[in-house]
C-alpha cells in the first residue's frame, strides 16, 4: 500500500532553483514518486511511496523557508500511481495568469466541510466549481455552476463575462484540494465581491469527513495520477484515463465504437490525426514490451496538469 500526499503551500521562495535539485535527490532515494511544482509564489504537487519516505520528503518541504505551516491530504493507492519523480520550476504553482492575484494578502472565508451543506443550500448563495470541463464531468456538487473552461486561466475571462448573472449573492467556491480557490478568491475580492467563501481541504477532505447519506456531493472526484477519481472515504472509483487525451473515461465510454484503447477515447476521436495514432500505438506497444521485461515505461500515461 503506497501513501499517497497532495499539497500546496504559498510562500515566497527568493531562489526556487536552488530548492529543485535537493528536493528532487531526496524524493528519488526515499523511492517517492509523483510531481512538485515550484515557483516563487511557492510550491503544490502530489507524491506517492512508502509511508516513511513520504514522511521525510514532507518534512524537508517544511523545513523550506515559511513552509512550516505547510498542510496536505494524505490517501492511500494499491499501485504506485505515478511513473517517476518530477520537480518542475514554474512562473505559478497553479497558473491563472492574473499577476495582481496574491493568496497570501486575502482570501475568501475557508468553510469546514462539516458546514459546507448549510452553505452551499442558502438561497442567496451561488455555488462555484473552479475546476476544468473534464473534471465537472465526472462529479461535482450538487447544483453547482460549471464554469465550462478548459484551463483555469480561462478562469477570469469568464468571469468578467458572468458576473452580472451574481448580483447580491454570496459565493461559494471550491475545488479538488483548495489551491485554485486560494487564488480565485483573491481574485474575486479584488473585483469588489464582498462575501466570498471556499472549501477548506477541497473536495478531497470533504469525501474524507462527510458520509455518503449525508453528502450533496454526485459523482467522482478527478484525481491527477493513475488513480483517475476517487470517492467518498477516499476510495479509488472505476474510471481510468485516455492515453491520448488523458481525460478520464467511463466503462460506456469504452463500449464506444470511437474507443481504442491506448490511441483514442469518445471525447478526442476526432482531435489526433492518423499520424497521431500511429504514434500512440507504437507507443503502447512499446509499453507492453516493458511490462513484459519487469521495468516502467517512461512514457506510461501520467497526468501532466496542475493538480488543485
Amino acid at each position: 500500500m503506497f501513501t499517497v500526499a497532495a499539497l500546496y503551500h504559498f510562500t515566497r521562495f527568493s531562489d526556487p532553483a536552488a530548492l529543485q535539485g535537493p528536493l528532487l535527490t531526496l524524493a528519488m532515494a526515499e523511492g517517492v514518486k509523483g510531481s512538485l511544482l515550484i515557483a516563487g509564489e511557492g510550491i503544490n504537487g502530489t507524491i506517492a511511496g512508502p509511508k516513511a519516505g513520504i514522511d521525510t520528503v514532507l518534512a524537508h518541504i517544511r523545513a523550506l523557508p515559511g513552509c512550516a505551516g505547510l498542510g496536505w491530504k494524505e490517501s492511500t493507492a494499491a499501485q504506485m500511481p505515478f511513473a517517476r519523480m518530477k520537480v518542475r520550476l514554474k512562473r505559478e504553482i497553479v497558473t491563472m495568469g492574473q499577476p495582481d492575484v496574491d493568496p497570501r494578502a486575502s482570501v475568501g472565508h475557508y468553510v469546514r466541510p462539516a458546514e459546507w451543506n448549510a452553505l452551499i443550500s442558502a438561497p442567496d448563495v451561488v455555488v462555484i466549481d473552479t475546476r476544468n470541463d473534464y473534471e465537472v464531468a465526472i462529479g461535482t456538487f450538487k447544483d453547482a455552476i460549471d464554469p465550462g473552461t478548459h484551463s483555469f486561466r480561462d478562469f477570469p475571462r469568464w468571469w468578467q463575462d458572468n458576473a452580472h448573472r451574481f448580483h447580491n449573492k454570496r459565493v461559494a467556491m471550491f475545488c479538488t484540494g483548495g489551491i485554485r480557490c486560494e487564488k480565485s478568491t483573491n481574485y474575486l475580492l479584488g473585483q469588489g465581491v464582498e462575501e466570498v467563501y471556499h472549501l477548506q481541504g477541497g473536495i478531497l477532505q470533504y469525501l474524507e469527513d462527510i458520509p455518503e447519506d449525508q453528502s450533496l456531493w454526485q459523482g467522482d472526484c478527478f484525481v491527477f495520477d493513475r488513480r483517475v477519481s476517487l470517492r467518498h472515504g477516499l476510495k479509488q472509483g472505476d474510471y481510468d484515463s485516455c492515453h491520448a487525451c488523458r481525460r478520464p473515461i467511463s466503462v460506456a465510454d469504452k463500449a464506444s465504437p470511437l474507443y481504442e484503447e491506448d490511441v483514442c477515447c469518445p471525447h478526442c476521436a476526432d482531435e489526433y490525426s492518423s499520424a497521431d495514432r500511429d504514434r500512440f500505438r507504437e507507443r503502447a506497444r512499446q509499453m507492453r514490451l516493458a511490462t513484459k521485461r519487469g521495468v516502467a515505461h517512461l512514457d506510461q500515461p501520467q497526468s501532466a496538469q496542475e493538480p488543485g
